[in-house]
């Protein structure tokens, strides 16, 4: 039986939060999953924990970063759907449930996206991050506004096409997934629903060098800051590279997409309302027995 959903989830050394990650998983209801961990050779409690729930299937190996741990789950995906999960993120509950039902009315999607709340370390909420029908030059100038961990992908159009992560980046891996397939045409719809929690930590993979205090973390976020910058001459709208015209003209249309962006997450939001997720009628069971009987 081919499953609605395959989750795949990146870990090392996440033990920390893992657990949080793979109950928000298997206590979803109305719809069929497989949940995938590649994990890069975690020395801390990752796999027993991990081994707590059954129908998870583990795999540890090492690994290319996180690009090539998700692209291997890529691989192994059966689901209709596919998403990336992080290890320290969480679905919330309902989640697969809505996105299947909404799905039913999106023949012609090949990617589904929502939005997500943003959660500290301890779990508690922050604030809330919803978006807008989709806006490809934006994505372009502006960065990756899209939340992956509450994204789908359809494999028959998506993942099985062989478009998978671009290995070669190591921060805004998203960011050009997201480019590369609206430049091949492929459809993004949006989901006017909170989908999922954003853990933000402090050693998140795109935040932890941004307070950068030597010479060697300044390196690693310039780097970053190239990614975003090559996202920008491969997939944009103008083709200067030199400066200072570069940079003036780079600026110009950041700041314009800010503003757009700013204008159209207020104004959905104000006319849009939000999907309900499926409640629970009872106090969910135990992570890995509940994933159990859907897997």
């Amino acid at each position: 039986m081919i499953p609605d959903f395959t989750i795949v989830t990146a870990s090392y050394n996440y033990g920390h939060f893992i657990r949080e990650c793979l109950e928000s998983v298997a206590n979803q209801k109305g719809a069929t999953f497989e949940h995938l961990i590649f994990d890069g050779g975690s020395t801390d409690d990752t796999a027993e924990i991990v081994a707590q729930f059954p129908a998870v299937k583990f795999t540890q190996e090492p690994d290319e970063g996180m690009s090539d741990a998700i692209n291997k789950g890529f691989a192994a995906a059966k689901g209709r759907w596919v998403m990336w999960l992080n290890a320290d993120d969480r679905l919330k509950p309902g989640a697969l449930k809505a996105v299947l039902d909404f799905v039913k009315h999106q023949d012609e999607a090949d990617v589904i996206y929502g939005g997500w709340d943003f959660i500290d370390k301890k779990g508690e909420h922050i604030r809330s991050m919803t978006l807008f029908p989709f806006d490809k030059p934006m994505l372009s100038y502006l960065g990756c506004y899209i939340g992956s961990t509450s994204a789908f992908y359809r494999n028959s159009t998506v993942i099985g096409e062989g478009h998978w992560l671009d290995k070669s980046y190591g921060y805004i891996m998203d960011g050009e997934f997201y480019n590369r397939l609206a430049a091949l045409g492929k459809r993004f719809v949006y989901m006017h629903a909170l989908l999922a929690d954003f853990r933000m930590h402090g050693m998140n993979l795109s935040f932890k060098h941004k307070d950068s205090s030597n010479a060697t973390e300044q390196l690693v976020l310039e780097k970053q800051h190239a990614e975003s910058i090559a996202i920008r001459r491969a997939y944009g709208w103008h083709k200067l590279t030199e400066p200072p015209w570069v940079w003036f003209t780079d600026g110009v249309i950041y700041l314009y997409f800010r503003i757009k962006k700013f204008v159209a997450k207020r104004f959905y939001k104000a006319f849009k309302t939000l999907i309900d997720l499926p409640r629970e009628t009872s106090k969910a069971e135990s992570g890995p027995k509940e994933q159990a009987k859907n897997s």
